[in-house]
């Protein structure tokens, strides 16, 4: 049992370098992208994403340096990362739904 309680802040500072490192790449492609094509597909501004995934770069930091102090925040950068990647990088760089015609590529 004490091993459970060695490795839990292993585990959270883990969760929260993930989060820092998820949330740095979702960032570093939505500052490549114009504001424009954000609009165009039909998802959230630029400036909207950007601040997701900012604040999710900022909850990582946190998240790593003090483990587990924060885990709902850091959970919410994370998915807020994971989204941006999932579902409006794929939009906004033209491989995503309705880029390959009315059939989806097939």
């Amino acid at each position: 049992m004490i091993y459970v309680f060695l490795l839990e802040p292993l585990f959270y500072q883990a969760l929260g370098l993930a989060t820092l490192v998820i949330a740095l790449w979702a960032f570093s492609d939505a500052v490549r992208r114009k504001p424009a094509v954000f609009e165009a597909t039909g998802k959230r501004t630029k400036g909207f994403w950007m601040g997701m995934t900012g604040a999710g770069i900022a909850v990582g930091i946190l998240g790593t340096l003090s483990p587990g102090a924060l885990l709902p925040l850091t959970l919410a950068g994370l998915v807020a990362a994971c989204v941006y990647l999932a579902d409006v990088k794929p939009s906004v760089s033209g491989s995503g739904r309705g880029s390959a015609g009315p059939y989806g590529g097939w």
